[in-house]
């Protein structure tokens, strides 16, 4: 390679980490990132009540009338068939609100209906691990967890991961969506997992790929003397 080809190489490569350093503190000013600021602080919390999803089965008891108990899923339209009373929304509302439903469809076919709503089988809370992890995919959350914790169960950094600006996407409302970045290395190597936030069902993880994997193949190779860290950030 001569001197101008391995100039303009090393221009390209230069150029493309300034981009990618550019778009890691842009990511971060969006987020809200903060080096300073414990990153737990800038997460709302979920309402954590459970609404119904599309194939969700709920079980209907009718305390005084057991003739009206029933088992039902809820349709692909959101809707749920009650026996002898039509057809009611389901979809997208806790327990306590489809039961006041239910209530309300009975109260012409029986006076002051007693009724005990459960779920009888429903979409397993989980987290989902995307970009540089061993194993992307969708991870049911059987327990209290955390972000380091679900990075290992989806099988740690890959080579290429960028440790110190792992994105938590966290949805807080229908329409609202959250994100912060954590500096996982720093956690890791000071030992304090303070800021180390509990995941929630629904939240998402994606690790970036590092500015060194994304370069390394437009460097020259080693036998042309050229010698760059594997691990530069």
């Amino acid at each position: 390679m001569n001197r101008r080809r391995l100039q303009a190489v090393l221009l390209s490569a230069l150029a493309i980490m300034a981009f990618s350093v550019a778009q890691a503190h842009g990511l971060s000013s969006a987020a809200g990132a903060d080096s300073s600021t414990p990153a737990t602080t800038q997460l709302k919390q979920r309402n954590t009540r459970y609404r119904l999803h599309m194939s969700d089965v709920i079980e209907v008891e009718f305390t005084l009338s057991p003739e009206f108990n029933q088992t039902l899923p809820v349709q692909p339209d959101g809707y749920i068939s009650l026996k002898g009373a039509g057809a009611v929304q389901a979809k997208n509302k806790t327990l306590d609100e489809v039961t006041n439903v239910i209530r309300n469809a009975y109260r012409g076919i029986l006076h002051d209906p007693v009724i005990t709503v459960s779920l009888k089988d429903f979409d397993k809370p989980f987290f989902l691990a995307s970009g540089q992890v061993g194993r992307p995919g969708k991870y049911e959350l059987r327990s209290d967890t955390t972000l380091t914790e679900a990075l290992a169960i989806a099988g740690g950094f890959n080579e290429g991961a960028k440790h110190s600006q792992v994105v938590l996407f966290r949805r807080v409302s229908s329409d609202t969506v959250e994100a912060r970045v954590f500096n996982v290395k720093h956690m890791l190597q000071s030992k304090n997992l303070e800021e180390d936030p509990q995941l929630v069902p629904g939240d998402m993880l994606y690790v970036p790929q590092n500015t060194w994997s994304k370069v390394r193949r437009y460097l020259p190779t080693s036998s042309m003397g050229v010698y760059a860290s594997p691990n530069p950030f």
